[in-house]
């Protein structure tokens, strides 16, 4: 029988939420804590759709909550994959510079990292024909040695069954209808109540912040990553990931390539406006009134266009096409051929927070609060590398409401 009465109620049980409870059974062993979510299992969206990548912190500025939390989660992530047996390799990354208008971005990239107490360099041509010998050389080059890559399903599943054994109840097919005055919420399996709840649903926590009046001036819109695979004739062409020096004013990191726990090499993914928060393929998962208020902003970020979005739009939709998406491959691997390429079933939606008021295109975590909720609203890359961080930062910032 399902208890229905619970201290801290987390919503959404991917890595976030799942790191979150792990937080709250670390400080709170004897608390009753219950993780919902409308799936039937562990993994079925974000958590168990990316690319596996354990990112650096390079990229952030160091004013930022990601860098506060991203070198850090990725060294605990690391450590319990040792400690559960969990597939994680520590295998490096370059980021290439394809042209003379990167180098200012490259020069940002090593200052984040000095900055963040992060290791990485500028490599000349040698060090990279060493590293990557079919890398495209441009003007720069940045090495980023611990960057690691880990089998991010089988985190998702070994948490899910390590919190269950520690006594944390999983909810499966307990989506949020709505929520009551009193620490109450409404499941599609019936009322549970709560002391404190934890709106960790990802691609929908603007949906659950709503009922709670929260988000207000915030929307989640869906971006499609589309990726294409290397054949195994042509897995030799990479070693470990390739990267391009990315949009700095965008919170994309572009087509890129990587070899993954399990050796396959992927090519992706893209960033491409979607029509629905699970729009996994051309017309999968598009509902009709999802798809109406995801266009409705959508058209207005484009008719607006802050951070060149017009632009943005129309190259990542190009990426349907073969053709273009081997042009992006091209500039960071010059070698490969449209026959490397073939198609993979993997893909992922990013729900990537949009600010009401101005248009743009939010790049750092955001939280809100109400009087028992905290809600984590923009849960994006490296969310995934930096869980374990994040989710302390999570729990503490309750403390403070």
């Amino acid at each position: 029988m399902t208890e229905r009465s619970y201290d801290y109620l987390i919503v959404g049980a991917g890595i976030v939420g799942l790191t979150v409870a792990h937080e709250l059974k670390t400080r709170f062993p004897s608390a009753r804590i219950g993780v919902l979510d409308k799936e039937a299992s562990a993994g079925m969206h974000a958590s168990g759709r990316n690319s596996g990548v354990l990112h650096s912190g390079i990229y952030y500025s160091s004013d930022t909550l990601k860098a506060r939390v991203c070198a850090a989660g990725a060294r605990r992530m690391m450590e319990f994959a040792h400690e559960h047996g969990i597939p994680c390799s520590k295998s490096g990354k370059i980021i290439v510079a394809t042209s003379e208008r990167d180098l200012p971005t490259v020069d940002r990239l090593l200052r984040n990292a000095a900055e963040n107490g992060i290791r990485a360099w500028r490599i000349d041509e040698k060090e990279l024909r060493e590293l990557e010998p079919f890398a495209a050389a441009g003007p720069a080059a940045i090495y980023s040695p611990d960057t690691a890559v880990i089998d991010s399903r089988a985190v998702v599943k070994r948490l899910t069954v390590l919190l269950e054994q520690q006594g944390v109840r999983i909810l499966w097919r307990h989506g949020v209808r709505k929520v009551g005055r009193h620490g109450e919420v409404v499941t599609d399996q019936g009322k549970l109540s709560y002391g404190w709840l934890f709106n960790c649903a990802g691609a929908y926590a603007d949906v659950v912040a709503r009922h709670f009046g929260l988000a207000g001036n915030y929307a989640l819109v869906p971006f499609k990553g589309i990726y294409w695979k290397l054949r195994p004739e042509a897995e030799h062409l990479v070693r470990a990931s390739i990267y391009p020096v990315p949009d700095i004013d965008l919170p994309f990191l572009g087509v890129h390539l990587t070899r993954v726990i399990s050796g396959d090499v992927y090519v992706g993914p893209t960033a491409i406006p979607a029509l629905g928060r699970e729009n996994y393929g051309l017309i999968e998962g598009i509902r009709p009134l999802e798809a109406a208020s995801v266009g409705y902003r959508l058209a207005g970020m484009y008719l607006r266009n802050r951070s060149n979005f017009r632009a943005l739009a129309h190259i990542e939709l190009g990426k349907y096409r073969k053709h273009n998406f081997l042009t992006a491959a091209r500039r960071l691997l010059p070698s490969i051929t449209a026959e490397d390429m073939i198609p993979t079933p993997k893909s992922g939606i990013r729900p990537q927070l949009i600010n009401l008021r101005d248009g743009k295109l939010e790049m750092d975590y955001i939280f809100e609060h109400s009087e028992r909720s905290t809600h984590v609203l923009n849960a994006i890359s490296p969310a995934f590398t930096s869980s374990f961080a994040f989710a302390e930062l999570i729990v503490s910032s309750c403390n403070a409401v």
